[in-house]
């Protein structure tokens, strides 16, 4: 009696099942969460659309919204001072990333690092509404921690969020505070692959640090800051929960950010329509300036 060998099909069906059926939950809510919005914004983006007036209907009127977009002077401040953030922030915290990331990266104290690198998650986990919240807390002008600090050295007080220009800088300090340790972690992740003997030999030839680090170390840094460059010109180009509790993007429209902006068109003024078309520009900018960062940054070890 000949023992017959099944046939692989069922197996491999079954497997089939079970990894579709692993994948459905993500499929489903990135569908939801992710996929689904953006093509709405892209239809609604070619459409008449108001939600004061629901029951109306929404034509398709084509280029319209986008030529509203690109004739509309406070879309292009809001966009101009969103730039200005970007380059005011994130040039300071790849700075600071990168002084913090070579201190950890030191041998020793591996003690005081352990504990140093769970410090510098405190800032990512917490929710950026939350960081806007506790920036009205330090920068408040009659309790605020930051007026507190100043009258030690018979300063202040200062008119942080009153002022135009105190409340940007208040904002970019919050900023700064919240992403630092992230670029700070993703440096050191880089720095992690800078093989040793490489580091060793360098430190052989010269006592400098500073050569060290521009000529051996930061080739290996350039993936890294790569990252860092995307996702936060991405993050600050959809920058809203922080400056809204913050600021509520005043005093006037000095922290007016595009997000804060494309939000009050679409949830003020009630045009989803511009909002929507908005939305995709800044899309279609945050790929650009991501395909620019690999292009000009971007190099492999």
């Amino acid at each position: 009696m000949t023992n017959k060998k099944k046939p692989p099909f069922p197996t491999l069906w079954n497997n089939t099942r079970a990894a579709f059926a692993f994948l459905a939950p993500a499929t489903v809510a990135l569908a939801l969460i992710g996929i689904f919005p953006t093509v709405f914004a892209l239809v609604n983006s070619f459409r008449q659309y108001n939600l004061a007036r629901p029951k109306d209907a929404t034509p398709f009127i084509g280029f319209d919204n986008y030529l509203n977009v690109l004739n509309d002077a406070s879309f292009w401040t809001a966009l101009g001072r969103t730039g200005l953030f970007l380059i005011t922030v994130v040039p300071i915290q790849l700075a600071l990333g990168l002084i913090i990331a070579l201190m950890l990266h030191k041998p020793g104290l591996s003690g005081f690092k352990l504990l140093a690198r769970m410090s510098l998650v405190i800032p990512l986990a917490t929710a950026p509404a939350v960081a806007g919240l506790i920036g009205r807390l330090i920068f408040n002008r009659d309790f605020g921690v930051a007026n507190a600090l100043l009258s030690v050295v018979n300063a202040g007080p200062v008119e942080w969020l009153g002022d135009t220009t105190n409340a940007f800088i208040a904002v970019a300090l919050m900023d700064i505070w919240q992403w630092t340790p992230f670029c700070a972690l993703v440096l050191l992740a880089g720095l992690t692959m800078v093989p040793n003997e490489i580091e060793e030999a360098a430190r052989l030839e010269t006592r400098s640090r500073w050569q060290i680090v521009r000529y051996v170390q930061l080739p290996f840094l350039l993936p890294s800051a790569t990252v860092i460059l995307i996702l936060r010109t991405a993050d600050i180009l959809k920058m809203f929960d922080t400056v809204f509790t913050m600021t509520r993007g005043g005093p006037g429209a000095a922290t007016e950010l595009v997000s804060v902006y494309i939000q009050r068109i679409g949830f003020r003024v009630f045009d989803q329509g511009v909002a929507s078309a908005q939305a995709i520009l800044m899309l279609i900018l945050t790929i650009v300036l991501a395909r620019l960062y690999i292009k000009f940054v971007y190099r492999e070890i």
